[in-house]
């Protein structure tokens, strides 16, 4: 267990936490304290996180779930505040890559699957989560965009389309909650040592490096730990941000 237990008592929901930042992040709050409850499209996949959640001392509930589906997610959330009375902070991190193309190439298929998980999934989630901190008083979400947020990508017009729509999906939320005691934020991951980012270089992750002004990839541990700066008392003040943690990738 952690020295530190900022969490204790409180209740994470966190989406796509079966690898990479998902499975970083519950790490983190559970060694903090947290009780999580945890999601990805598949059952199968999330079990290794909750078991190394449970070895470090962690209460875990795990949810199949596909984000894009109103359904599955407004259960997922009864179920969350079923088992632990309630749901304090959420991390909205599921999400897909695209396929590369130049816009023109984009099968429509392609870009409907990606704004669907990426975006149309974050909404879904948000708006089930918002729903449930207003009757309890309060709360915190954290949504995950990416560097590809704010800049272009060439090959990438679907995933930084839905990752800049985030962002002003973020602001707009902010402001809506703001005098409802909940704060609402987005974090940009640059190029993170993930099996998404393996997927996206064909394995060849010299090319990510390369993109990195500090010269490395990042680590899923790092984007975790400003999650729960954001999530905790030290961000307090903080609404309606969009915190780029990549190494100087997107200046």
């Amino acid at each position: 267990m952690s020295d530190t237990q900022r969490f204790t008592g409180k209740v994470a929901f966190i989406t796509g936490a079966a690898s990479g930042i998902g499975r970083a992040t519950a790490m983190a709050f559970a060694t903090e304290g947290a009780r999580l409850s945890i999601l990805d499209r598949t059952e199968d996949p999330l079990r290794e996180t909750a078991d190394a959640v449970r070895r470090a001392g962690g209460e875990v509930l795990i949810v199949a779930c596909d984000v894009s589906q109103p359904d599955e997610v407004e259960r997922a959330i009864a179920r969350t505040v079923e088992t632990f009375g309630r749901l304090d902070i959420a991390f909205n991190n599921a999400g897909v890559e695209n396929k590369a193309a130049p816009v023109a190439d984009i099968d429509l298929d392609e870009w409907d699957r990606i704004l669907d998980i990426n975006l149309r999934g974050t909404f879904v989630c948000m708006k089930h989560e918002l729903a449930q901190m207003v009757r309890q008083g309060g709360g915190v979400v954290i949504n995950t965009s990416s560097g590809a947020g704010v800049r272009g990508v060439a090959g990438g017009a679907a995933y930084a389309a839905s990752k800049h729509a985030i962002i002003g999906l973020t602001k707009s939320a902010a402001l809506d909650y703001a005098k409802s005691n909940i704060r609402v934020n987005a974090i940009l991951p640059g190029n993170i040592e993930t099996p998404m980012m393996d997927r996206f270089t064909g394995g060849d992750i010299q090319k990510a490096i390369d993109l990195e002004p500090v010269g490395r990839l990042g680590k899923p541990e790092e984007i975790a730990n400003a999650v729960l700066w954001m999530s905790a008392d030290l961000g307090a003040f903080v609404t309606g941000a969009a915190i780029s943690v990549d190494g100087g990738w997107s200046l």
